[in-house]
């Protein structure tokens, strides 16, 4: 996801995009250690993601509390 797109998404469903890339990147993980990932920099790029949604989130809570 660009940064474009995640500023317009609503805080709700910024949390409900954390929840589905965490199950994500676990299933992954999960399939990594079993050796089952081809595509292993998609690991990076969830994290990548993840961090991106939540400073997103963050930012919109201090907009909203000030």
């Amino acid at each position: 996801m660009t940064a474009k797109e995640i500023n317009e998404l609503s805080p709700v469903e910024i949390d409900t995009k954390v929840r589905e890339n965490r199950e994500q990147l676990l299933q992954l993980r999960l399939r990594k250690q079993t050796g089952q990932v081809e595509k292993t920099h998609e690991l990076r790029s969830l994290r990548k993601d993840i961090a991106r949604l939540l400073t997103a989130a963050k930012a919109k809570k201090s907009v909203k509390a000030a």
